[in-house]
């Protein structure tokens, strides 16, 4: 039997230690108002303000709501769907997740793909998909900010931000946290973090986070390599330090790492049941069977200086940032064992057997932005600056003989990009009641790509290595009319921009390029504080059009994985956010969203399935099949999430409480085009916890359950070779302890 083994950092362990004796320390608790919501302070545009008074669609997530999110032990992906137009995916696990934001994403599997979502954490931008998927713990908050974002942020944001950014240090005082859980499937976690002062003017804050799980799934194929998958040991630190040694200079430096050792996301052949989109009957998610190694290891590190000088009316910004990241991801990608022409063979017909592996090497994203940021009194502010981005790595794709250990096979595609921009935004208040801001920025975007191989027989139709240079200018214009003493309505345009695609030749297809995409977006809306500040809403009407949509062909018939450019894409929507407190004992929280994004081009086709689905799409030949007027992949049409949280306040000052929360969304295409299998049922997730504070606010013991309902769905899916798909986690549910000092 395979077992993870459970290796905790030296740093949590420590944290762990430690606490007995740091409780004995502990500051006396803030008492908050609970006959008011709070005020939210975000980052969106680079200074701090009040949510109400930016013009464009925000959502934040912070304190308990993070907490009570993550207490699964899930990934980053705990976010989908948590605000409003946000659907996130993988199908590489823990390691690789994919954003999408208005409907608008990127579906690529391939390590060198680009996505229009842009996650920046802690100031800087994570570029490769393997770095967005660095765990969330210690945070001070989330910003979702919908798109477009070029303005102010450094890649790729036609789509929108995701903006992480961690709990700070903190001078003169010695303050911190531990948080422990257990749950079912063997899952513990042990997050804590622990702000020192190191003098009048210096302070650290160290941050850990372990996550575990079993091995859950037993594979159930006669011969195999691995026996039990589906567990994972993530480990991630953060130390931060701080000097200021007055308010007019801060100096903050972040070091953090991240080892995961566990389980590629498990592909199952045949789960969906021909002519509907159901899992087929019988099906356990307990069980698989597959021939393949199924393994996953990530080795993550990194480090970024942020400094602040205030000069007057003027405060001077340098970022830089160095990330490095080093995946190896291998599994069985038919998700059965055996082929038709290798008997035994299954579950149901395996044409043929795939098992691959992808790694980085010597990957390296080197980052630096100076910004300038100025606020003299009067009706004027404004803030400029520089930006330099310069990634390089070395992919390598390998293929594995399962079923009669031939040699492996690997091809190696080194991958170099350059950017650099000019940007500066102005805000002027025309009126006490309306504000004007605007923003520019000229951008330089650079890739070249080339793949070599000794022993894959590569396509070389369009050649082995290109090369792109793009140029661009974007802006946006935006103004805020305040109808009232916290009510305000916003109109807003923008551009935005997506450097040109490429994808490596492979021995199933050449080399593809795709144009730069380019975005315009009109949105307006309304953001109020309602009720003597006991509701809050904000609600926005919006639409885009993307013009040369780079799209992905992934699998189909000829397994090949393609990049394609579509004439445009429209998109058009609602959203709406509302906070509710109708008496001090009751919080609660609705979300919701409305997406219409659909492909508009009448003469693009892509390949259908490799086998046994059920294409809706008009054919074109071939095996090629018309996309025009689909709705854009694991692009809902319908999200909605809320949150509800009742207290009872105990006679000592202790309280008791539950807390619900609920995610929905619509049906999502998995592929550009249309078929019943390869469409995802529905899907709503729950969660409930049962806690109890104590101590003045500084202990908690809580009861939880996620995915309440245990509601089953197939997520995503392989469809080059049958109806294979992957799952979302069945209910998990645990006990939890978090003390603060």
């Amino acid at each position: 039997m395979q077992h993870l083994t459970h290796r905790p950092s030296l740093l949590a362990l420590a944290l762990a230690a430690a606490f007995p004796a740091l409780a004995l320390a502990q500051a006396a608790s803030e008492t908050k108002d609970r006959s008011q919501l709070e005020t939210v302070v975000i980052t969106a545009e680079r200074r701090a303000e009040n949510i109400n008074e930016v013009p464009t669609a925000v959502s934040a997530i912070a304190g308990e709501k993070l907490d009570v999110l993550a207490s699964g032990g899930q990934d980053v992906r705990f976010l989908s769907g948590r605000v409003p137009s946000l659907n996130i995916e993988s199908s590489f696990g823990r390691a690789f997740p994919r954003f999408y934001i208005r409907g608008y994403g990127n579906t690529d599997f391939r390590l060198n793909a680009s996505q229009p979502v842009s996650l920046i954490y802690d100031d800087v931008v994570q570029e490769n998909p393997i770095l967005k998927g660095f765990p969330v713990f210690d945070l001070k908050a989330v910003e979702v900010v919908a798109g477009p974002q070029g303005t102010l942020y450094g890649r790729n944001t036609p789509a929108g931000v995701v903006k992480f950014e961690s709990e700070p240090p903190v001078l003169k005082r010695q303050e911190g946290f531990v948080n422990l859980s257990y749950g079912s499937r063997g899952s513990a976690n042990v997050d804590g973090a622990f702000n020192i002062p190191l003098g009048p003017e210096w302070a650290a804050r160290i941050s850990a986070q372990v996550q575990r799980r079993d091995n859950w799934v037993t594979n159930t194929a006669p011969k195999i390599q691995t026996d039990k998958t589906e567990g994972y040991d993530d480990r991630a630190v953060r130390v931060q330090l701080l000097y200021q040694p007055n308010k007019d200079f801060s100096a903050l430096f972040n070091l953090h790492n991240r080892e995961l050792d566990g389980s590629p996301r498990l592909f199952r052949a045949n789960i969906i049941k021909p002519g509907t989109n159901d899992l087929v009957d019988g099906f356990d998610p307990a069980k698989a069977a597959f021939d393949g190694r199924n393994e996953q290891r990530l080795h993550a590190t990194g480090g970024n200086a942020r400094l602040r000088w205030t000069l007057g009316d003027v405060t001077l910004h340098s970022i830089t940032a160095l990330e490095t990241v080093q995946p190896y991801s291998r599994g069985d990608v038919d998700g059965g064992y055996g082929a038709s022409y290798a008997p035994p063979y299954g579950p149901g017909f395996i044409p043929f057997s795939s098992e691959t592996s992808d790694a980085l090497h010597g990957h390296r994203q080197f980052s630096q932005e100076f910004r300038a940021e100025f606020n003299p009194a009067g009706p004027l502010r404004y803030q400029g600056g520089v930006y330099f981005f310069d990634e390089r790595y070395t992919v390598e794709s390998a293929n594995y003989d399962t079923l009669f250990g031939g040699p492996t096979t690997s091809a190696r595609t080194r991958q170099t990009n350059q950017a650099y921009a000019l940007f500066g935004s102005v805000n002027y208040d025309v009126s006490p009641e309306f504000k004007l801001r605007g923003g520019l920025r000229y951008t330089h975007d650079k890739k070249s790509l080339a793949t070599e191989s000794k022993d894959v027989p590569l396509d070389t139709s369009n050649g082995l290595s290109a090369q792109t240079s793009d140029s661009k200018v974007t802006w946006d214009l935006a103004g805020t009319y305040a109808l009232a003493k916290g009510a305000n309505l916003y109109a807003r345009v923008g551009t935005g921009f997506r450097g040109a695609a490429i994808l490596p030749a492979s021995a199933f297809g050449p080399l593809s390029t795709a144009k730069q995409e380019t975005l315009t977006s009109y949105e307006i809306g309304v953001k109020s504080d309602l009720w003597d500040r006991r509701a809050r809403l904000s609600a926005s009407l919006f639409s885009y059009q993307v013009k040369g949509l780079q799209l992905t062909e992934v699998g189909g018939g000829g397994n090949s994985n393609t990049v394609k450019s579509a004439a445009k894409a429209r998109g058009q929507g609602v959203e709406l956010n509302l906070e509710l407190l109708p008496i001090n004992s009751l919080f609660i929280t609705l979300g919701g969203s409305f997406n219409d994004a659909k492909i508009r081009d009448p003469n693009l086709i892509v390949a259908g399935c490799g086998g046994g689905c059920t294409v809706t799409n008009r054919p074109a030949g071939g095996g090629e099949f018309y996309i025009d007027g689909n709705q854009l992949p694991q692009a809902p049409r319908w999200t909605a999430n809320l949150t509800a949280r009742y207290t009872w306040p105990l006679a000592d000052g202790s309280e008791v409480y539950v807390y619900t929360d609920w995610a929905y969304r619509s049906s999502v295409n998995f592929f550009l085009y249309q078929s019943t299998e390869f469409t995802g049922k529905p899907l709503t997730e729950g969660g409930l916890r049962l806690g109890y504070v104590f101590g003045n606010g500084k202990y908690e013991v809580a009861g939880f359950v996620r995915n309440l309902t245990n509601q089953i769905r197939v997520t995503g899916a392989i469809d080059f070779n049958n109806l294979t798909g992957f799952i979302n986690d069945p209910r998990t549910y645990g006990a939890q302890f978090k003390a603060s000092f």
